[in-house]
């Protein structure tokens, strides 16, 4: 059915709605956070050094120099890089802290006057 071009994109969609339903079920099972980046983030063409932007990569490029720093990256690094930044700034935008481990956690201070 996946060579049926009427069908192939519906199929993969319906998997991968099924994958995200499984993962954010394991996620709530152990307690943890999935957190969901929105897929138009240009993860791989902005520097994780600078965030200066890259207005045009193809797909063939794996290794690129940031035009507005001169930091030199690998695509796939460069892009999980950015992707982790944007999980924890959706992670403390809904007031949860996120420890220097990696670990998340709700907020528990309380202000006090003194």
């Amino acid at each position: 059915m996946i060579k049926n071009p009427k069908l192939a994109k519906h199929i993969a969609d319906v998997a991968w709605g099924d994958l995200v339903r499984k993962m954010e079920y394991k996620a709530k099972w152990y307690g943890k956070w999935l957190v969901k980046i929105d897929q138009w983030y240009a993860s791989s063409k902005t520097c994780s050094n600078c965030n200066g932007k890259q207005e045009n990569m193809t797909l063939d490029v794996r290794h690129w120099e940031c035009s507005s720093c001169g930091a030199e990256h690998d695509r796939d690094v460069n892009a999980a890089i950015n992707i982790k930044r944007q999980g924890i700034l959706k992670l403390k935008a809904e007031g949860l802290s996120v420890s220097a481990c990696g670990g998340v956690r709700k907020s528990d201070s309380v202000s006090v006057a003194a």
